[in-house]
């Protein structure tokens, strides 16, 4: 990186960050509280008011959203006039699946082979250090020349909607100029990149039911209709022969247009087994961006271990559909329901309940914050150019805060580059992805404020 008075003062921070990272990591704040205590949360909440008042932050305070999580919230007021800036992360993070596979506890961040390990060091409490990091970096040369706001949400990947109702019964608490999502990331490590759509989600339990109880598949079974196998008969109604996603009445043959993705690398960033194929149909960036996409998350039946010789008398399962920009995510949702009633087989009973629920999003790329922001980009990353990519993820705040604020202008950067494998064992980020980050969101704000 370039000299630079801004990047030289993040670099001299990278070890304190270190610290907060470690301390944040030490929670296990996944907002199920059937999993994890709520104190866990409770207590990176706590944590992250503490960071704000200590950087000078005003009317910090915790909001209870109706969820039943809470969300932290900040104000840095900036000189007379100033435009002000919203910040958003979250830290609310993934249950970090079968421990047992994690190299290193996924609660204690650890360093290894030059990235930093640990459940929520990408995604996305390793956002809100970036966000500190590049606030620090413009009160030690010159102060922060906006006002800024910071919101970090408890229950995102819980997707219970719990911020976005708070901020519609609060419309004046997060007004802004322009946000910065800090909860994406770049295309490929060392890469530049703004995410300019997301695909939207929708949750949706599938329940079906055949007989009073279980029956002995020796006595009953090849007349008893299994409720399971019903089960997987549903399902599998949800894919074409190659994969594709076929709900009912949704359209899947959109094209993205912009930055691709390479079949190759992308086999190697999803870490494909030799041999086997990809799904779907179309390019890569048309799969993952710009087309709907189902996936089975669970299933409740009995497992392998202990298996009884019986007919299920009941079987459920949770799908989620992932919606790309331009599909309404309550009509998705409403074809999704639809369709797995009228794909029950031998008129077994079948009941659905939609969960959670999130709009897509399409970003204004012509505006003059992204002007700003390819500019950081420059100063942060010598001799590459900032690119515009889609994300297969969702961020349901994002649709809300566009509605409430249609004027505002919206940007989305971030840590969860591919080698992050955000959600998967051994999440992990790298630093220096942090650090050229958090200089490209410092020198954003200076050039924003002087546009």
């Amino acid at each position: 990186m370039s000299s630079n008075p801004v990047a030289e003062t993040v670099a001299s921070l990278m070890p304190a960050a270190k610290a907060d990272l470690t301390e944040l990591v030490a929670f296990k704040s996944v907002a199920d509280f059937g999993q994890y205590p709520r104190a866990e949360s409770e207590g990176a909440a706590n944590w992250i008011a503490d960071a704000l008042r200590a950087e000078g932050f005003q009317d910090v305070a915790l909001l209870d959203t109706p969820d039943g999580t809470q969300s932290v919230y900040g104000f840095l007021p900036g000189p007379e006039g100033a435009r002000t800036v919203l910040l958003y992360a979250h830290y609310d993070v993934q249950p970090p699946l079968d421990e047992g596979a994690w190299t290193t506890p996924p609660f204690e961040l650890t360093e290894r082979d030059g990235r930093w390990y640990g459940r929520g060091t990408a995604d996305c409490k390793g956002g809100l250090v970036m966000h500190l990091l590049a606030l620090r970096a413009l009160k030690a040369n010159g102060g922060v020349p906006v006002s800024v706001k910071v919101i970090v949400e408890g229950s995102e990947e819980q997707g219970t909607g719990g911020l976005e109702r708070y901020a519609e019964e609060h419309p004046e608490l997060l007004t802004a100029d322009t946000i910065v999502i800090g909860d994406v990331g770049n295309f490929r490590l060392g890469l530049p990149t703004v995410t300019s759509t997301l695909r939207g989600m929708t949750l949706v339990r599938v329940r079906i039911d055949t007989l009073e109880g279980n029956l002995h598949s020796g006595q009953f079974g090849g007349a008893a209709p299994d409720a399971l196998g019903a089960l997987i008969r549903v399902l599998d109604s949800l894919r074409a022969k190659d994969g594709s996603t076929t709900v009912d009445g949704l359209t899947g043959d959109a094209r993205w247009e912009g930055l691709q993705y390479d079949e190759e690398a992308f086999r190697q960033d999803a870490k494909v087994l030799d041999g086997v194929e990809l799904i779907g149909s179309g390019s890569v960036a048309d799969r993952i961006w710009a087309r709907p996409a189902v996936t089975v998350l669970g299933i409740d039946c009995p497992p392998v271990v202990g298996a009884t010789p019986s007919v299920q008398a009941g079987a459920r399962a949770l799908v989620s559909l992932r919606v790309p920009p331009g599909t309404d995510a309550v009509e998705a949702t409403r074809l999704l329901q639809a369709h797995l009633e009228a794909h029950t087989p031998w008129g077994a009973r079948v009941s659905t309940e939609q969960i959670g629920q999130g709009q897509p999003f399409r970003a204004d790329t012509s505006s003059p914050a992204y002007t700003a922001m390819a500019e950081a980009m420059a100063v942060a990353y010598p001799g590459e150019e900032m690119q515009s990519a889609g994300q297969g993820g969702s961020i349901p705040l994002c649709n809300t805060l566009a509605s409430l604020y249609p004027s505002a202008e919206i940007l989305l950067i971030g840590l969860s580059e591919p080698q992050a494998q955000i959600h998967a064992v051994n999440e992990s980020v790298s630093p220096d992805e942090l650090e050229r980050l958090s200089v490209t969101e410092a020198l954003f704000l200076q050039k924003y404020a002087a546009s």
